[in-house]
Parts: structure tokens; sequence; C-alpha cells
């Protein structure tokens, strides 16, 4: 039986949702892969609170891309299984990404202190990896930094003969620019503090984001059970 009056209101604006929460899937995905990338040339420790959580924002992107898929097929064909199914899942969804918003506000602080210690363990192997080298030569140029509170941290580093930066801490790129170079020349700002920053920012836009789609959540919630007590209604009369 067909859903009639009001419900067919509520089933249109269920509609209206679950294209929004195709929508944020893909762009929790999208996120997610972003930071996994990021926080992939910057933190290099295995499993931590700080870096599980773009594993966390991917897997959450595409479980509710599959939800939102069941939720329209339960809203088309109103079937009554297929809509408690979406209602208990999206509600699962929420609360997994209230815990991530939580989590990521959290240990905002535990990411800018891993990127600390890991900068400064791959400066040790500075010109001892070249991968090593390649990944802080590009964090360097891009952030326009220069070592880990500042280029003084370089003379620490027994890779880097005393005196001398790496050519990336320079503000115009040359080679061997950082042999005999003046502090005008360089980038004074230190890394840590910079990149730390940034990635601490980006953690908490993303912590809200979460509660944002969460909030968008509940009203999905909200109209299928709406729609739910009216296909129930429908079976009853039937």
């Amino acid at each position: 039986m067909a859903v009639e009056g009001g419900m067919k209101c509520v089933k249109f604006l269920l509609y209206v949702l679950l294209l929004a929460f195709c929508a944020c899937a893909v762009g929790l995905i999208a996120v997610g892969v972003g930071a996994q990338l990021v926080l992939s040339q910057t933190i290099t420790q295995g499993a931590t609170p700080g870096s599980l959580l773009p594993v966390v924002i991917i897997a959450v992107g595409a479980f509710l891309f599959l939800v939102a898929f069941v939720g329209c097929c339960g809203a088309c064909k109103e079937n009554y299984c297929l809509m408690i199914t979406f209602a208990i899942f999206l509600s699962l969804i929420m609360l997994v990404e209230v815990a991530a918003a939580i989590a990521g506000y959290v240990f905002r602080d535990k990411v800018m202190l891993e990127f600390n210690k890991d900068f400064r363990q791959r400066m040790e192997n500075y010109r001892k990896d070249n991968r090593t080298t390649l990944a802080l030569d590009k964090m360097q140029e891009d952030f326009k930094c220069c070592g880990a509170a500042n280029y003084t941290h370089w003379e620490s580093v027994p890779s880097v003969p005393k005196g001398q930066v790496p050519d990336s801490c320079c503000i115009n790129v040359t080679k061997d620019c950082g042999v005999s170079f003046q502090v005008k020349n360089i980038y004074p700002e230190g890394c840590v503090e910079k990149i730390g920053g940034w990635l601490r920012r980006n953690v908490l836009v993303v912590a809200a984001a979460a509660l944002g789609i969460a909030f968008v959540e509940v009203l999905g919630i909200v109209f299928a059970c709406c729609l739910v007590k009216s296909i129930r209604s429908g079976y009853e009369v039937m």
C-alpha cells in the first residue's frame, strides 16, 4: 500500500537526504584518502590514534554509501524491513561519526606530538635514506620551514656538515644554496610548529564536519522512522 498525504512529503524529503548522504559518503572517502596520503608523508610510525582516523573516515564513508543505497531501495519499494535496516545502520554510522569527532578533538595534540617525534627521527636519517631525504625536502619547500624547531636544529644532524642546511630551506632554492647561507635567505620557522599546527587544525575541521553530517543523519533517521510507521499502519489496514 502506497503512502499517502503528508507521508509523501516525508518520502520526498528522505530521497533528498539520501542524495545528500551519497554526496557526503563520497566526500568522506575523498577526505579520508587525502588525509591518509598527508599523514603517510608526515607520520611514518605504526598504528596510532592520529594515523587511524583517516581509515575510520574512509570506512564510514563507504558504509554510509551502502546504507544510503539500502534506504533508497526501501523508500522506493516502501519495504518495512529495508527501512528498519536503514534506520538501524544509519544510527550506528551516526554514533561512529560522533565518536570519531570526539576522538579527533581529544587526540588533536597527540597528532602534533607524533609528528614532532617522527620529524626529528627523519632528520637523523637525512641523506642516509633517499626516500626520507626527498620527503623532508618536499615538506620544507611546501610549508616554507626549516628544521624541527628552527634551522639551527640541522647543526645537530650528523649527516649535515656544520654551518650548513639542506637546500630546501632556502627561500629561493638553488644548488648548494644551503652550504654558505645567510639567515635572511632561508626559512626561519621550524617545521614542527608549522606543519604540526596545520595537521591539528585540519583534524578539528574533519571532526566538525563529522558532527555536521551526524546532525543531518538524525533527520534521516527521524524521516525513516516516520515512513516505517506509515508502512506498518498500511500493513495493519490490509
